[in-house]
């Protein structure tokens, strides 16, 4: 199972919010970079890179960041937040992501989406399928939809998905435990690669998401408040 920390920007600031709520921003560092080659310099390979003021407004916001630690790490980045257009896509992909997230614009524009998946490839596009009380919430979670979030992942399975970044905002930022019965329900119903996203409160947790059978698993207060240290993780990944 990777091992995927994750940074937040606001205002090009590394952040963490709770249940996606703005006004419990907390900043951690003013510098992105520096969070970034720590991870590396204990073996981290990947790192979601999250544009919280992209996904509050109508385009990518901090490509600068990302440009940043795409040309001054070696870490594999998965960029979302604020990725609504054509345009977006290609300054992500130009500023150094590998793989870029799109949730809202599943949501709102399927087609384009779609589209995406056909040009860049499965490997490419991962579909970012954020719920709470089981509906797919949009723009930065402060839109919710009617979406089942297991129908929503099966559609776009057939449509040519392999990787799913799946959050339950209930338990994002929480640091009591991940949804670990709906990762059971998406893994069995639905055969896509899951990123499991929010909640993880110790290494146990990690532990719990490699049995489930998780592709992959996104960390992020749980490194910043010291629930987890980075040698830890680097013992887990070797």
């Amino acid at each position: 199972m990777r091992i995927i920390p994750a940074i937040d920007i606001i205002e090009g600031k590394c952040v963490r919010l709770s249940q996606g709520d703005y006004d419990t921003k907390k900043i951690y560092n003013e510098n992105p970079l520096e969070v970034a080659k720590e991870f590396e310099d204990h073996g981290i390979q990947y790192l979601h890179l999250v544009d919280l003021d992209g996904a509050k407004s109508k385009q990518i916001v901090n490509y600068k960041t990302l440009e940043q630690l795409a040309s001054k790490t070696s870490l594999q980045i998965d960029f979302g937040g604020g990725i609504k257009s054509q345009n977006d896509i290609d300054i992500a992909f130009e500023s150094g992501a590998k793989q870029i997230t799109g949730g809202s614009i599943a949501v709102q524009e399927p087609n384009l989406f779609t589209q995406w998946i056909d040009i860049y490839g499965s490997e490419k596009i991962i579909l970012g399928a954020d719920c709470k009380n089981r509906k797919i919430a949009t723009h930065g979670w402060l839109e919710s939809s009617e979406l089942d979030v297991i129908d929503f992942i099966r559609d776009y399975k057939q449509k040519g998905i392999s990787y799913v970044i799946c959050t339950d905002i209930a338990k994002d930022g929480m640091l009591e435990g991940t949804s670990n019965e709906l990762y059971k329900e998406i893994l069995a119903g639905t055969e896509v690669k899951l990123i499991a996203s929010g909640g993880v409160s110790g290494i146990e947790d990690l532990f719990l998401l490699k049995e489930l059978g998780c592709e992959g698993a996104i960390l992020g207060k749980a490194i910043y408040e010291g629930r987890i240290k980075l040698k830890e993780l680097r013992e887990l990944i070797s």
